[in-house]
């Protein structure tokens, strides 16, 4: 079930050294903006207004921002993850099912200890229509009996990861949607943290402008059909990270896709290594180019204690080492949270297939 995305981008435009100061000031001035408002933003000239068609793929976000959204109406915003949130830890995830099987291998105290006891996010990467809401209720039940927040990525996009090392997804839009409803029917009326579709919105050079047009339309569709089935759903759309795509750039993408309208916020840095600062300086200023006072953002800190390798390799590196624990308290009132999205140990599709627990892996991200 779980077949987490190694990274796929290419030709990134990096975004370090940008003053955090800087980016403070221009969120500040945004979301004041943004409060005096006295209508609804114009998505689709803003859009023009900001974006720059460098690449295929980003003219034809371009140009989907102008197409007719057929999508739900706009979902109610949940409140801010509240502070202290408690997430949930899967007795059936990979890593602990490893340790349970293996009580006398050498490696199994660290793992133990510094990997399985975490919460970490559930991935549901398989396409099971006939199952899925049985999947997700037997996660989120399982987090309601203990009083924790359940973190679910879902992860079925059509023509997922462009076919690289994670490619699959549904067939095609309307199976999605369909796919869709079910994970929704299993969330139940607790609290959830939903990752909505890593890489959907950076990793798109394989969609031509209609392909792109009906990915933002049914990733807008998917956030409103999560708030439906559970007002206390928390969905965050995906950013990408620092040293991909440019925040403006990014932000078009997301406005394209429904956040403004259907998503609580932004998620960044999923299987990947960038630093915690790095990714707070660059999700601000996306969230400075949203404009918009309600969303915040969470970031993947599974595995970037060490930053990313040298070379920029992002499948299976060496030398990297687990990041800051799951937490609510970021310090930093745009931040949600800190997860651990990817699950460390799980490899990136380099030394095991995409998603496929290695305990070396594991091994050397809880010794680094």
């Amino acid at each position: 079930m779980s077949t987490p995305p190694p990274h796929p981008g290419s030709d990134p435009l990096p975004t370090r050294g940008r003053a955090v100061t800087a980016r403070r000031l221009a969120v500040a001035l945004a979301l004041s903006l943004s409060a005096l408002a006295m209508s609804p933003p114009a998505h689709a000239a803003q859009a023009t207004a900001t974006q720059a068609p460098a690449t295929p793929a980003t003219a034809a976000h371009a140009t989907a921002t102008h197409a007719p959204q057929a999508v739900a109406p706009q979902a109610p915003r949940r409140a801010d993850l509240p502070a202290g949130t408690q997430f949930y830890v899967n007795p059936d995830s990979q890593v602990a099912q490893w340790v349970g099987a293996n009580p006398g291998d050498s490696r199994e105290p660290a793992i133990a200890s510094r990997i399985a006891s975490q919460p970490q996010a559930t991935w549901f990467a398989d396409y099971d229509p006939d199952t899925i809401t049985s999947q997700v209720g037997a996660v989120t039940s399982a987090a309601a009996a203990n009083g924790t927040t359940p973190v679910l990525v879902a992860y079925e996009i059509p023509d997922r990861d462009c076919g690289g090392l994670s490619s699959g997804g549904a067939p095609d839009v309307a199976s999605y949607d369909s796919w869709m409803q079910g994970f929704a029917a299993g969330l139940g009326g607790g609290p959830v943290v939903v990752i909505l579709e890593p890489d959907s919105l950076s990793s798109t050079d394989c969609l031509d402008a209609q392909g792109l047009a009906d990915r933002d339309a049914a990733l807008s569709q998917a956030g409103a059909t999560l708030h439906s089935a559970d007002p206390d759903a928390r969905v965050y759309y995906d950013a990408g990270h620092s040293d991909w795509h440019d925040p403006a750039d990014q932000a078009n993408r997301l406005r394209a896709a429904g956040v403004t309208t259907n998503g609580d916020g932004i998620f960044s840095n999923v299987s990947n290594f960038e630093t915690t600062s790095d990714e707070v300086t660059y999700d601000t200023s996306v969230l400075a180019d949203l404009g918009d006072a309600a969303l915040h953002a969470v970031v993947d800190t599974s595995r970037n204690g060490a930053g990313p390798s040298p070379d920029q390799n992002w499948c299976d590196p060496q030398g990297r080492s687990l990041g800051t624990a799951p937490t609510t308290g970021t310090g930093d009132p745009l931040i949600d949270a800190y997860l651990w999205v990817k699950a460390p140990g799980e490899s990136d599709g380099c030394a095991d297939g995409a998603g496929v627990f290695d305990p070396d892996l594991a091994y050397a991200l809880a010794t680094d």
